[in-house]
């Protein structure tokens, strides 16, 4: 331990040529090229962008990269789940540590330590995200009893500095949807709040209608999805409206064969009309942290 999580560097992204490298490697290597033909095409064809991560990926340094993608407008919208908020809103005030992977958990309790694989979040930080996300619900309530979570990270994103994908997306105007948002340390702080303003809600479904239309008024869209869980499928679920994404690349390291929505690949979306039949798709398996910086590296260049 004594080292620091730090955002992962652009400009060493951008000296990669993964494509050039991985085309005809086979394995997932030529995963990897595929899915950077696709996000070409996405951007060339100006397809609608969703990007989708779990959180715990902006816990990592790849936080850096997404934000790198949001300060370049390289998305239109983003669809998260309620701990990335919690681990950005955190990281633009706060260190995270690097520890390992098989430390001694119980001794960790004891110290106000909380390991996310090697990465390690002290209880100072969620006692800072207390203090900060109580000033921000004191604000919201005073404009209207009732909120969305977009209107939560646009204005999470106003406080936070420029190392913050959500206050890059608060800037270029990027919609940050986060359906389940409850589940996770914002959430909690909700809760808290209710007890002295007992009429605060925040209204999952206010944000639906914007998403909703984000959809069907585009002519394309495109998934780039990192990871499954929440964020996944209310990407997919929102373009079956559509006829399903006409681009998609997925990064996943879970399994298809126990039936799990962040294991299926793309072709299984087909099934459901999420992902259209003519669709250009691919599942690249392979952890985000590894694969997605090779995916960007040639974008990052221009």
């Amino acid at each position: 331990m004594g080292m620091h999580v730090e955002d992962i560097g652009v400009d060493a992204i951008a000296a990669m040529d993964a494509e050039r490298a991985f085309s005809n490697c086979g394995f997932q290597a030529t995963n990897i090229a595929r899915g950077i033909a696709i996000i070409r095409e996405m951007k060339m064809k100006k397809a609608t962008v969703f990007l989708t991560f779990t959180s715990n990926l902006v816990a990592s340094g790849l936080r850096g990269l997404i934000k790198e993608m949001c300060r370049r407008k390289f998305v239109d919208a983003i669809i998260t789940a309620g701990g990335s908020l919690d681990h950005d809103l955190i990281k633009s005030a706060k260190k995270y540590e690097l520890g390992s992977f098989m430390l001694d958990d119980a001794e960790l309790h004891k110290k106000g330590i909380n390991r996310l694989g090697n990465i390690l979040v002290p209880n100072e930080c969620y006692e800072y995200l207390e203090t900060f996300m109580q000033g921000i619900y004191e604000e919201l309530y005073q404009q209207g009893k009732t909120v969305s979570p977009s209107q939560i990270a646009a204005r999470i994103g106003e406080k936070t500095g420029e190392d913050s994908f959500l206050h890059w997306c608060t800037k270029n105007r990027i919609p940050v949807f986060c359906p389940g948002i409850t589940d996770s340390a914002i959430g909690l702080q909700a809760y808290f709040f209710k007890q002295k303003r007992k009429d605060f809600c925040i209204d999952v479904t206010k944000d639906m209608s914007e998403l909703a239309q984000l959809a069907l008024n585009a002519e394309k869209t495109g998934g780039i999805v990192l990871g499954g869980g929440i964020s996944k499928h209310h990407a997919m679920g929102v373009n079956l409206l559509r006829g399903g994404f006409d681009y998609a690349v997925y990064v996943t390291t879970s399994s298809p064969w126990d039936g799990s929505l962040s294991g299926a690949r793309t072709n299984e979306g087909i099934s459901w009309g999420k992902i259209n039949e003519k669709a250009n798709h691919v599942t690249i398996d392979a952890d985000a942290t590894i694969a997605f910086p090779l995916i960007m590296a040639s974008f990052l260049k221009r």
